[in-house]
């Protein structure tokens, strides 16, 4: 079992930066493929980034790319995102997921299905 609790959302204006980070439980975390995920109202959950386990890899939605870094430490068991120039559509409920599958094919990181383990999530608005 892994329980995951993220923080670090806010209100901020465009062109801010935030860093989201999210807690893990449990002596797996350095296991697991870490990713954020977001969800604006009306919309569906949408894939941010993810980063393996053992911190070699990291791959990122195009929205995001260049403005977002994922990161992880695993001797606190913790994971972050760093936000910058943040924009109004960047406004979202953030979770941190999860994996402990080993099958990389294809875009393997964007299924939710992937992921084992979902925090309940973090609020982050951008004003214009």
């Amino acid at each position: 079992q892994v329980q995951l609790v993220e923080s670090g959302g806010g209100l901020v204006q465009a062109g801010g930066s935030l860093r989201l980070s999210c807690a893990a439980s449990g002596q797996t975390f350095s296991l697991a493929d870490m990713a954020w995920f977001r969800q604006a109202p009306g919309k569906d959950r949408e894939f941010v980034a993810v980063i393996t386990w053992s911190g070699g890899t990291t791959l990122y939605a195009d929205s995001v790319k260049g403005r977002f870094t994922i990161s992880r430490d695993n001797a606190k068991n913790t994971m972050y995102l760093q936000m910058s120039s943040l924009k109004p559509e960047d406004t979202a409920v953030y979770h941190c997921a999860a994996s402990f599958s080993r099958r990389y094919v294809g875009n393997w990181y964007k299924g939710e299905s992937r992921y084992d383990y979902w925090g309940q999530g973090t609020q982050v608005t951008v004003s214009s």
